[in-house]
């Protein structure tokens, strides 16, 4: 059974927010969220243009990483380093005969090492 209210008599302001709260936190409740997910959608937008600029940053420096491997391996080539050696610095190879050979030493025996006394340096 509802109770019928007089006419001409205003509800209490108890009576309005007891009917307007409940739907009032539940849009609350919805602003919230779709707010968080705006701001989620936001931030993975953000990371994409992140991740996108640096994987053509890595091409990049990919790019110039190869062509410096190419350039010190052609550099380091030894027919262009004899060719360098020859024409800018006047070298040649030694004449036959010229170059002398010398075999290894006898290994001597092992002197002892000094010890460490204390006190002594």
């Amino acid at each position: 059974m509802t109770r019928q209210r007089p006419k001409g008599r205003r509800p209490s302001m108890g009576v309005v927010l007891r009917q307007l709260l409940p739907g009032a936190a539940v849009a609350a409740l919805l602003a919230a969220v779709g707010i968080l997910h705006v701001a989620a959608r936001a931030e993975v937008v953000d990371t994409g243009y992140t991740l996108s600029h640096l994987e053509a940053e890595n091409r990049s420096l990919t790019l110039e990483n190869d062509r410096l491997r190419l350039e010190l391996a052609t550099l380091k080539r030894s027919a262009r380093l004899e060719k360098l050696a020859k024409d800018s610095l006047g070298m040649a190879p030694p004449a036959p005969g010229s170059v002398t050979v010398l075999s290894r030493p006898a290994q001597r025996a092992a002197l002892p090492r000094p010890v460490a006394v204390a006190g002594r340096p």
